[in-house]
């Protein structure tokens, strides 16, 4: 299954190819004070691929903070935080916020809300390799 989705304004926008195997969409509200400001509910699977697209990369910034080890991609036009990426062993992972789908019944959504304030770096790395997106790429294009 293609998800479609983008920030406010369409600067970032990416493709998600769902496994078809898995109709319900895990979407985890993190308890972190950065994803309760920003609206943060985050998916992943680790067979998904995905897509995604900055058409003005000038204008997303990267934030991180806490351990430094997840970059959230913030659109400066409209502030939406559609993508997470985490390097891991020289490999890019991600998590696609569900907030940002275009084309998506939200009843297939499985919420819940998640806690990883606890964990150290490395169980936090081994849970992110294991469940996040590991087919992943970032496409930049500059428009006039």
């Amino acid at each position: 299954m293609l998800v479609f989705g983008k920030c406010h304004c369409g600067n970032i926008t990416f493709t998600l190819d769902w496994p078809e195997d898995q109709p319900d969409v895990p979407a985890r509200a993190c308890n972190c004070s950065f994803c309760v400001k920003h609206g943060g509910v985050w998916t992943s699977n680790p067979r998904a691929k995905l897509s995604v697209v900055l058409h003005q990369a000038d204008l997303v910034s990267k934030y991180v903070f806490g351990t430094e080890t997840a970059a959230f991609h913030i659109c400066t036009r409209c502030g939406t935080v559609p993508i997470v990426t985490s390097e891991i062993a020289d490999h890019l992972y991600a998590v696609v916020n569900v907030n940002t789908f275009e084309n998506f019944d939200p009843a297939r959504l499985r919420r819940a809300t998640a806690s990883f304030g606890d964990e150290d770096v490395d169980s936090r790395l081994a849970r992110r390799r294991k469940n996040w997106i590991a087919d992943f790429r970032i496409l930049n294009y500059i428009s006039s």
